[in-house]
């Protein structure tokens, strides 16, 4: 990889801009790819990704997009990276005041941890932390189209919000980051989710437990569940355990997920009333870290992650629908 160039779409993941954004600072300011293979696209070398690096943080601090770009073309940078989109710590100067601008990942407090992530998520974050939606939107996108939703939920998404909930915890910061990214991931699995439409009867329920909020893990099962191809039906937050067990009575669901995020929302009689309803599901499944395995009732299980939960749930769909006769 180290000698490879890259394509403008994995350039903007690992800046964290969108792809039009390079096209412009490309077509306005000669900030573009400088390999070229004949009968290819051109590339990203090293250097131009240095110089991309400077353009973006000059224009996130506020400097003039044209201004930002002169001093990236006039900076010279002083070695090249040994990977792609893993820029070694360095400095260039500015044209004309002295003044040195560091070339490398972001640091300090103005970036969101992710962890031992890659360079995906690292750019996803910066771009939320620019509140930039087209930019966290194609990032998701590209990943949902290119790795399926398991492993976006797994690699991309949940390093980046768990980071976003770590900087807030510490700062009491970044309210406005994290219900931008909310939205833009609410908004890609919903279009995740359309995009395979599944057949058959409904026979899943996704719910979240009483008085629970946070329904973005549900909502990535529920686009997991349609990428495999799965029906279901989603009610959402804050569902009371009457108006639950009138949806498992209503619908006969063969399984219910119920989640919850913290432990103040996992009432464990919500699982017993589910396991006493009229027309009982055939697996119920508490989901989310809110539950504790050595509250739950007997016949009750707890998925330890997405995959597990989507491999469950299909299980159980696979059973009933054998079960079922033609």
């Amino acid at each position: 990889m180290a000698d490879e160039g890259l394509s403008a779409g994995a350039v903007a993941r690992r800046l964290g801009v969108a792809v039009t954004t390079l096209r412009t600072w490309h077509q306005r300011y000669g900030l573009g790819p400088g390999e070229h293979v004949p009968g290819h696209h051109r590339r990203y070398t090293p250097a131009d990704l240095a110089r991309l690096e400077i353009m973006r943080r000059l224009t996130a601090e506020g400097v003039n997009p044209a201004e930002a770009a002169r001093w990236a073309r006039q900076a010279p940078v002083l070695a090249p990276p040994e990977r792609l989109g893993r820029p070694t710590r360095q400095s260039v100067t500015r044209a004309g005041d002295g003044t040195t601008i560091p070339v490398g990942r972001a640091g300090g407090g103005a970036t969101i941890p992710v962890g031992r992530a890659g360079p995906a998520a690292r750019g996803l974050a910066r771009a939320a932390m620019r509140l930039d939606s087209t930019a966290i939107g194609e990032t998701i996108a590209h990943a949902l189209a290119a790795d399926g939703v398991v492993a976006t939920w797994d690699g991309l998404l949940r390093p980046v919000l768990a980071g976003i909930g770590e900087r807030h915890a510490a700062t009491a910061t970044l309210i406005e980051v994290e219900h931008l990214m909310s939205r833009c991931v609410s908004e890609a699995f919903a279009a995740a989710t359309r995009a395979h439409p599944a057949a058959g009867p409904a026979r899943i329920l996704l719910s979240c437990a009483d008085e629970e909020q946070h329904t973005l893990p549900l909502e990535a099962l529920a686009a997991a569940l349609a990428e495999a191809g799965v029906s279901y039906r989603m009610l959402g937050a804050r569902v009371p355990v009457p108006a639950l067990i009138e949806a498992v009575t209503r619908t006969g669901p063969a399984a219910v997920v119920l989640w919850s995020h913290t432990p103040a929302t996992a009432g464990p009689h919500q699982l017993s009333a589910l396991l006493a309803a009229p027309r009982r599901p055939l697996l119920v499944l508490a989901a989310g870290p809110g539950w504790r395995a050595d509250t739950l009732p007997a016949g009750v299980v707890r998925p330890v992650d997405l995959a597990g939960a989507v491999s469950l749930v299909m299980a159980v769909r696979d059973s009933q629908d054998r079960s079922t006769p033609a």
